[in-house]
């Protein structure tokens, strides 16, 4: 019995062997191609998109790849392959040409020429089925954009002879779909004037003729609510829920935007825990650790999370810990605390082979490649993979960036497909303004990704009372593959100060300029400048300034360092920064040295309550002992002390305010959000300012060392025509020359 069952035992292993053997593919060597079905594409053509060659082992994956490359072409409907006895037959069916594509509907060219230029089909290409459903897609978003909600798109296809295809865009334009209102119902903790500048929609306005953010669009609605939810969670709400974004229709041709928040508890971090590979100490983690204590107690923010992240990828980056991946998970407890478990998981080690780059039509791929921090032959690391997607998306040149990894020829290795969706990059903006210091207009074009090289092109005008400057700037990043964005700016100013100063000047120069990330959170600015300026005074103005009429050559060298803490650029709540710049003379008839500070700290309360402190100060003296030029001297921004007159203070020549040497200002200010709680459009904030102006380099006589200071509150106003700002302020000191401006107001919009 014992001798039967082992029989029986060996027999069962020999047929399973057997069968093993005979399910394996086999690979066969390729002899001969033989193309069936081809007219314009040559055969040689599609031998070489079939990616073998004569003598090439065959096997049942290689055919699927075949299959998988001649489709990938777009050049074919159908096709099939046979293989047998080292004889490939490939059977393909060509897709038609299109001959013709016309758009109808539409009357205006340059919204024709747009919607042409972003088409993924083209006259003289191959027709696609899935590339016109794409296409359609395309139009509609385009028309959206532009405020044709209701807009239809019809395709009209004629197929000829000769295998070509004629295709007709008809399109329904339908009336233009307006925002008339913008709604923020529920527990929003925030008022409407606050929520409204973080979107983007906005409501339409008779005279905003050039904007297309008062259209309704649901993908511009979508980022909406992801603004909005960004900011709730970056000021600790992360139970947030945006329940809806609705547009509802109100009459045939406006709609009420409409969100819905529920902003729930403040929360705040509790505790951060590392979780790691047990081959690895938490020696090789302690910039991250000492971050979590950092973090510990604060208000919980996305930034938060991001500064984690970013000290992990740093980590990362480092050979030893390529193949890591980190992963977070965020878990309330207690009220309002919320512990973060971060998981580092080692991966499987496989690399990428190829990086291939799809649908970027207008934007050169180098533009593209540059932007990768991951690239061919680098290990297959997630964050990595991430941080290059996002610095992708950061170019602001593309709707969609959409990863695919697929097997390669080896097991270990991968293929990167990425797919790209192109999105206008041009802009045009529009602006006045007008105050107690005076009005102005500003007009502006940018193109962010000129001539599809990822370079930003931009042209701005702007006038006021005394004051008209026009300038063009590019901004070329990752120049000459340095990982650094090169600044060009071209200005050209005429400023009339006849009236208020007693001179008036032409200039017209350019800088050269980068700015950069050194250190952590430290940024250093360098740019050189050169310009040429045309100064005359009146007739009453004094000697001295009489004296410095006349043209100026100067090329300066200018650095900045800058260390920024603040927990968010765009309104911070918390934080500081610090700045000091430098100007040093190359050219220049006074050889001014200029030098500025400037620091400022956020801090909140309960309530929402947001305290900040600011100082500033500036110093311009000649090395070589000569008068600094008037154009050069210092002069308070009017933004850091309220309850006087612009320019106003400090040293006078005669009748002329002439600034001084050394300047500084102090401000302090707090949120008052408890009083006019009920304004949804109003926010109010109570001021202590301070400044200093002194220093007359040509007669110290002239000197006028007071400390000028007031008091106040300040009331920002969301109006319908656009934001108003103003200030009631009571000077505190000040000196016998200045004049004060106790009531100052701003107001401004855009078209």
């Amino acid at each position: 019995m014992c001798k039967i069952k082992k029989n029986y035992s060996l027999f069962i292993i020999v047929i399973s062997i057997l069968l093993l053997f005979s399910s394996s593919p086999k690979a066969e060597t390729l002899r001969k191609f033989e193309i069936i079905g081809n007219d314009r594409i040559s055969t040689n053509t599609i031998i070489q998109f079939s990616g073998l060659k004569i003598d090439d082992n065959v096997s049942t994956d290689n055919l699927n790849n075949v299959i998988k490359n001649l489709y990938g072409t777009d050049f074919f409907d159908n096709v099939n392959i046979n293989f047998s006895n080292g004889i490939m037959q490939i059977n393909v069916i060509e897709n038609p040409i299109i001959q013709s594509l016309k758009i109808s509907g539409i009357k205006k060219n340059s919204l024709k020429d747009f919607i042409f230029d972003n088409l993924l089909l083209k006259e003289k290409k191959s027709y696609v089925e899935n590339l016109l459903k794409s296409d359609v897609d395309r139009v509609y978003t385009i028309l959206r954009s532009n405020g044709y909600f209701f807009a239809t798109v019809n395709v009209k296809k004629k197929e000829n002879n000769n295998n070509t295809i004629d295709l007709v865009y008809d399109i329904n334009l339908a009336e233009k779909a307006f925002i008339k209102k913008i709604k923020f119902l529920g527990d929003k903790k925030f008022k409407d004037r606050k929520l409204k500048s973080i979107i983007i929609s906005e409501e339409n306005k008779f005279w905003k003729f050039i904007s297309n953010k008062k259209f309704v669009d649901i993908n511009r609605i979508k980022l909406d609510k992801k603004l909005l939810e960004s900011f709730y969670k970056n000021n600790g709400y992360f139970n947030v829920s945006i329940d809806s974004s609705s547009a509802r229709l109100v009459n045939d041709e406006d709609f009420e935007l409409i969100f819905k928040i529920n902003a729930g508890e403040k929360f705040f971090f509790n505790d951060i825990n590392l979780k790691i590979p047990d081959n690895f100490t938490k020696d090789n983690f302690q910039d991250i650790l000492v971050l979590f204590n950092e973090l510990r107690g604060k208000p919980y923010s996305l930034n938060g999370i991001e500064k984690i992240v970013k000290e992990i990828d740093k980590i990362v980056l480092q050979k030893e810990f390529e193949f890591l991946s980190a992963s977070y998970t965020e878990k309330p407890h207690d009220k309002n605390r919320i512990n973060v478990d971060i998981n580092l998981n080692e991966l499987e080690k496989n690399y990428i082979q190829r990086i291939n780059i799809y649908g970027n039509y207008i934007t050169e791929e180098r533009v593209i490649r540059n932007a990768l921090i991951i690239d061919e032959g680098d290990p297959l690391n997630d964050i990595l993979l991430n941080k290059s997607l996002n610095e992708i998306k950061s170019l602001r040149i593309f709707s969609k960036v959409e990863p695919k990894i697929i097997d390669g020829e080896d097991p270990k290795f991968k293929i990167l497909n990425i797919n790209l969706e192109e999105r206008p990059t041009g802009e045009i903006a529009a602006g006045a303004g007008t105050g107690t210091s005076g009005s102005s207009v500003s007009f502006s074009v940018k193109e962010n990704n000129y001539l599809g090289k990822g370079i930003k092109l931009k042209s701005a005008l702007q006038l006021s009372a005394d004051r008209l400057t026009g300038s063009v700037s590019i901004d070329n990043p990752n120049y000459n593959n340095s990982d650094r964005t090169l600044s060009t700016t071209i200005e050209s100013t005429k400023t009339d100060n006849m009236s208020k100063f007693g001179y008036k000047t032409n200039k017209t120069g350019m800088s050269v300029g980068t700015s950069f990330e050194q250190f952590e959170n430290i940024f250093f600015s360098p740019s050189i400048a050169a310009s040429y300026e045309d100064l005359e005074t009146s007739s009453d103005a004094s000697s001295a300034k009489k004296k410095q009429a006349g043209t100026y050559l100067d090329t300066s060298f200018t650095y900045g360092l800058t260390l920024n803490k603040l927990n968010q650029n765009f309104q911070p709540t918390d934080g500081y920064t610090s700045s000091f710049y430098q100007t040093l003379p190359i050219v220049s008839k006074d050889h001014s040295l200029v030098n500025t500070y400037k620091y400022a700290k956020y801090h909140s309360l309960e309530n929402d309550v947001i305290l900040s402190f600011k100082f500033y100060a500036k110093a311009v003296n000649s090395i070589t002992g000569e008068d600094s030029r008037i154009t050069k001297r210092v002069f308070i921004p009017s933004r850091r002390l309220r309850g006087f007159e612009s320019g106003k203070i400090g040293p006078k020549d005669n009748n002329d305010f002439i600034g001084g040497n050394f300047g500084t200002a102090l401000n302090v200010s707090s949120t008052v959000p408890s009083l006019l709680e009920n304004s949804e459009n109003v926010d109010l904030s109570i001021f202590l300012d301070a400044a200093n102006l002194w220093g007359v380099d040509y007669n110290s006589e002239l000197n006028d060392s007071k400390i000028r200071s007031s008091t106040g509150v300040a009331i920002d106003w969301f109006t319908p025509i656009g934001p108003l700002s103003f200030s009631l302020s009571q000077p505190i000191t000040k000196s016998d020359n200045d004049i004060l401006e106790k009531f100052r107001f701003q107001i401004g919009t855009t078209f």
